[in-house]
């Protein structure tokens, strides 16, 4: 053997409150707040914000003070910002807070987050911001003070002259000088905010009066209902606000959440009484509960009972609130604000007197002076109830949550006496848990059919009772007359939108507990009612919705292929990005695995996914491509004939045809082929009759054929390899012989720059196919290991990078090459008689094998030289002398060549001699 040398590739805790507490002194009094302060001690005349007299002025009683919650207003000192003599104030630390957002603070926290069953207030106001909107004109009057409280106090001699002052400023507070704009939703939505950005601003700025007017201002515009429509999401802007300034009022920094009045210094104490004096003084029903409702939470600076004794003080005077729909968002309010409390509130009675409260005025909702706003406004009694269910919802989901059955029964009674009881059923169905009222839908479906007034439309009601019972299932007898009895009405429907509205939570409830019969029927009435006039197009998301509740909830994914009404169900999406979604999700809803062979299964599959796959084109994302091929060969390798071989090789015949486009689905066909062959020969153990043998050729054939029709270059140089193994393993050597010259083609095709392979995934390759090449027997009608050469001349003539990479290869060819020459190989294929069984180590051969090491040999020599002194060129060298000294037969040039080897080694300064 001639000299040669081989190389290896060498990549080389809580804190502590310091709490300071004392006794409050507590006078009992009879004496409204505001009635003419009595002063138990003569007082100085002097004049309004002026400095006492020295050592002069007699003090005044305790009494007095309590008495005049405004008199600190009226002598230079803001009542809201008395604690800023103190160092523990609790409120004015809230304005050190700088560039806090206050209106997104504490919306995550109105909920515990342990009881998921009633839905936030967070997530319920998105909906209803997006729900309610309007195109009309929204009134908003605001009053601003530009240059600070702008009140002109004058020095008064007489206390009944103070407390008339103080009226007045309050009144100023109130009202200022006000203007009235009609603006736009927008315009509105951009004036609220401002408003909030005012009052958080106000309040860092020490102007606690202005933020307080701001708060009474904004809680007036929940009077107006001028903009019926809007109200909702009225009411939603507002609290908001409302909310930033509770928290402004009443969070304190310097106290633990669990804090008790004793924790509060008698100066804060006397200031909280002072807000809650001043809030009483406001003469408008609404706005004076909102602002108080708002600081509920500063009622525990002052007693830990007073709170709960406000709630229900509070929620009969809600009563007074002519309005009914003003009237229910205030009780919506207070729940919101107890729920925020709860931690602290025992008592939750508050809660369901509320709602009982709502129930006794339920009758005003339809009044005469009601239906006359409605026909002002040219709006339906229907679209009027609809005002009322956020609130509702809300309020009967507190009441509902871990509630007996006792309290549903008592509800549901208190319904059956009052008339138009269609939006008190409507609420009742979607506050309690579903499994309460699916045990009851016998008697909802009996109560909905004696309710069919104006207010809450049939649609909906059966709507949302068929969310409970797809949710939660009735019992088992009482299934099937649910259904006859709801889907009745469901069919009665003449508007579509109202149909498919309702229709959807039913079908679910149709898949999820009856039979295919059952579902094959109802989706025949869907078909039925929406088809004509291509009347389904608006409703796409919710027939797709249901077409996804039907894939995901079907138990015989195969039977619901086969349906008669399926697919036409599938055929109402005309619009192709909305078809392909629906496409999308029934062939990846299927959680099931099992194989597939019905052929009218197969048919169905085929044009889900040929919808697929004709959606793609040149302007098809890179995601959306990959997103859609992966899920053809997911459907792909669930379709199996078992041992139908020639079957399944015609499916995969079909399935290139119609996935022509997709590079991944023709590499995923070529796989599924090759497994096809070799499961064949693994079926006859090697021992091929005449059939099996035309099928694995036929095989071979197919995946030849298809290999080209790859954009990718690395999946055809890979699948050639592959290909050819799998032909070899088979017997067919004419096909892996063509097989392993269309992969020479292909490696030659990359240095054409017809495709982009790196060094780095390319060598990995050429080695594999170097390591087939050993088995792989000379062709007779070709020259003497000619697949060999030719995979040199490629790798010659191909630009490397590197001259490092070529080297690498050439050792890998040397070790392949003396490999060759042995008697006998280290590893052969099955029934295949590999080149040491053809030549027997014949001496023409093993010549050739020196030849084509001496060429190889030569090579490396010049790209060692070429690499100059360095330490790679050191590492190769010493791993191609390791190769002639031990895979070559030494002589005096080999041995030659084996010391000027060691000498270009020994080099490199860095080598260390003793251990070469």
């Amino acid at each position: 053997m001639s000299n040669n040398y081989n190389i290896d590739w060498q990549t080389c805790t809580n804190e502590s409150f310091a709490v300071k507490t004392t006794d409050l002194f507590r006078v009992k009094t009879k004496d409204h707040p505001l009635k003419t302060a009595v002063v138990t001690e003569r007082v100085p005349r002097r004049v309004l914000g002026s400095q006492p007299n020295t050592g002069r002025t007699t003090p005044v009683s305790t009494p007095s003070v309590i008495l005049e919650p405004l008199s600190m207003a009226l002598e230079g000192v803001d009542p809201l910002t008395a604690f800023a003599i103190e160092e523990m104030d609790p409120l004015s630390k809230i304005a050190a807070e700088e560039n806090r957002d206050f209106r997104d603070s504490g919306q995550d926290k109105k909920f515990n987050d342990n009881k998921p069953e009633i839905e936030s207030w967070s997530t319920k106001k998105v909906a209803i911001l997006s729900k309610f909107t309007t195109s009309e004109k929204i009134s908003i009057v605001t009053s601003f003070l530009s240059d600070g409280e702008k009140v002109v106090v004058k020095a008064q001699s007489t206390a009944v002259d103070k407390i008339q002052h103080r009226l007045e400023q309050l009144d100023y507070i109130e009202e200022g000088s006000q203007t009235k704009l009609d603006l736009s939703q927008a315009e509105y939505v951009g004036r609220i905010e401002q408003l909030n950005k005012e009052l958080v601003s106000a309040w860092n700025s020490e102007q606690r009066v202005k933020a307080l007017k701001i708060a009474i201002q904004c809680a007036k515009l929940l009077a107006d209902t001028s903009v019926l429509r809007f109200y909702p999401s009225k009411f939603v802007l507002i609290t908001d606000i409302l909310d930033v300034f509770g928290q402004l009022g009443s969070k304190v920094s310097k106290l633990p959440e669990d804090f008790t009045p004793d924790m509060v210094s008698d100066t804060a104490k006397e200031t909280c009484l002072n807000w809650f004096y001043k809030i009483a003084s406001i003469r408008e029903l609404v706005p004076r509960l909102y602002v108080e409702m708002a600081l509920m939470k500063s009622y525990y600076f002052l007693s830990l009972s007073e709170c709960e004794e406000a709630l229900r003080r509070i929620g009969h005077m809600i009563s007074g609130i002519g309005n009914p729909l003003v009237a229910v968002y205030a009780r919506c309010y207070l729940c919101r604000v107890g729920r925020n409390l709860s931690n602290r509130i025992k008592n939750k009675q508050y809660l369901l007197q509320s709602f009982h409260r709502f129930l006794h005025s339920y009758p005003h909702l339809f009044s005469r002076c009601v239906k006359g706003d409605l026909a002002q406004q040219k709006m339906t009694l229907s679209a009027y109830m609809s005002l009322f269910t956020p609130a509702l919802d809300y309020m009967l989901q507190t009441v509902a949550y871990d509630a007996p059955d006792a309290l549903l029964n008592d509800l549901l009674d208190r319904c059956k006496l009052q008339g138009n009881s269609s939006l008190i059923l409507n609420t009742v169905m979607s506050a309690f848990k579903p499994a309460s009222i699916s045990n009851r839908t016998l008697q909802f479906l009996e109560m909905i059919e004696q309710s069919l007034d104006q207010g809450i439309p049939l649609h909906s009601l059966l709507r949302t009772l068929g969310l409970c019972v797809s949710v939660a299932p009735p019992p088992l007898e009482h299934r099937r007359q649910i259904l006859g009895v709801a889907w009745r009405h469901i069919s009665s429907l003449k508007e579509v939108e109202e149909y498919v509205v309702c229709a959807e939570p039913w079908v679910l409830f149709v898949v999820k507990y009856f039979s295919h019969r059952e579902i094959n029927a109802i989706l025949g009435d869907l078909i039925e009612h929406v088809a004509p006039d291509r009347s389904y197009e608006p409703y796409y998301t919710q027939l797709k919705y249901i077409v996804e509740n039907i894939v995901l909830n079907v138990q015989d994914f195969e039977a619901l292929l086969v349906m008669d009404n399926f697919l036409p169900l599938v055929d109402l999406f005309q619009q192709e990005s909305v078809r392909v979604e629906v496409c999308k999700k029934i062939l990846t809803g299927s959680t099931s695995d099992h194989s597939i062979n019905d052929p009218v299964v197969v048919n169905a599959l085929m044009f889900l996914c040929t919808t697929l796959h004709d959606s793609v084109n040149a302007l098809t994302p890179e995601d959306e491509y990959r997103q859609i091929g992966d899920i053809l060969c997911h459907v792909i390798k669930t379709i199996d004939y078992g041992r139908d071989f020639e079957q399944q090789l015609t499916f995969y015949v079909e399935a290139r045809a119609m996935f022509s486009n997709i590079d991944i689905v023709f590499v995923q066909l070529v796989q599924c082929v090759n497994t096809l062959s070799v499961d064949t020969r693994q079926i006859v153990k090697g021992l091929h009759t005449r059939k099996t043998a035309d099928f694995v050729r036929a095989c071979a054939a197919y995946c030849f054929i298809t290999i080209p029709s790859i954009k990718s270059v690395k999946h055809r140089l890979r699948l050639y390899l592959l290909s050819g193994q799998v032909a070899l393993f088979n017997q067919c050597l004419g096909q892996a012989d063509a097989c392993f010259k269309a992969a020479l083609t292909t490696i030659a095709e990359l240095q054409n720059g017809k495709g982009q392979f790196p060094e780095a995934e390319l060598l990995p390759h050429v080695k594999q196919f170097l390591s087939i090449l050993l088995v792989v027997p000379d062709n007779p009608d070709c020259s003497v290991l000619n697949l060999t050469r030719s995979l040199l001349n490629v790798l010659q003539g191909y630009s490397w990078e590197s001259n490092t990479s070529l080297i690498s290869i050439f050792l890998c060819v040397v070790d392949v090459l003396s490999v060759m020459a042995r008697e006998w190989y280290p590893y052969h294929v099955d029934k295949v008689e590999s080149n040491d069984s053809l030549y027997g180590s014949d001496k023409k051969f093993i010549a050739e094998i020196n030849k084509m090491c001496a060429v190889v040999a030569g090579e490396l020599i010049s790209k060692l030289q070429a690499l100059g002194p360095c330490k790679k060129q050191s590492s190769l060298a010493v791993e191609l002398f390791v190769r002639v000294a031990v895979r070559n037969d030494l002589n005096a040039q080999t041995t030659t060549l084996a010391l000027n080897l060691w000498n270009l080694a020994a080099k490199d300064d860095s080598v260390d001699k003793k251990y070469m």
